[in-house]
């Protein structure tokens, strides 16, 4: 199981873009609304999410992987939240994927999970990925069981990333063959 977190200011294409490519690729996704079971996303875009965060049960589930898409004030009300909080911790614990684009590296800047890892993020927000190597030059970056990337413009590239992690990079070359994103 994969939760894809969002909240209201959300970024859309970060949130939808993972959804979409890891469905696409087979892997079992469930959108979770923080704000509510329905977000009003940056652009204005609403989505009903598949589950409200409060009926979700973390502590008895297998999630292979969290996504922290960014957005403001989405990634602040990500931040905000302590069940949030609480999934990143059971994720990483069990060696699950944490996943933050653009301002969402920094809620794992602040929770000290980058250090001595590589991570990128939108600019400006370098400054919050506590103790990280942080890589300008790349939009999407992976170190052991982050995946980290700067921003909407990265989101399909980030989403092929999370599904090769997650299955294999020939399935996730298959899966952007068949999108005709090479």
């Amino acid at each position: 199981m994969v939760y894809v977190m969002m909240a209201d200011g959300t970024e859309e294409l970060e949130a939808l873009a993972p959804v979409d490519v890891l469905r696409r690729g087979g892997v079992e996704v469930q959108t979770v609304g923080v704000t509510g079971k329905t977000v009003r996303l940056s652009h204005g875009v609403l989505m009903h999410c598949d589950a409200f965060i409060d009926e979700i049960a973390p502590d008895e589930e297998k999630i292979d992987a969290v996504i922290l898409p960014g957005g403001m004030p989405g990634t602040i009300n990500l931040e905000n939240s302590a069940k949030v909080h609480r999934i990143i911790e059971l994720v990483d614990e069990k060696g699950g994927l944490l996943c933050a684009i653009c301002a969402a590296p920094s809620i794992l800047g602040h929770r000290h999970l980058l250090e001595g890892r590589r991570a990128t993020a939108f600019p400006g927000f370098e400054k919050d990925l506590y103790g990280a190597l942080v890589c300008t030059d790349k939009a999407v970056v992976r170190d052991g069981n982050i995946i980290t990337a700067r921003g909407a413009g990265a989101a399909m590239e980030f989403a092929l990333d999370i599904l090769a992690a997650l299955t294999s990079s020939e399935k996730a070359q298959e899966t952007a063959k068949a999108m005709q994103c090479q």
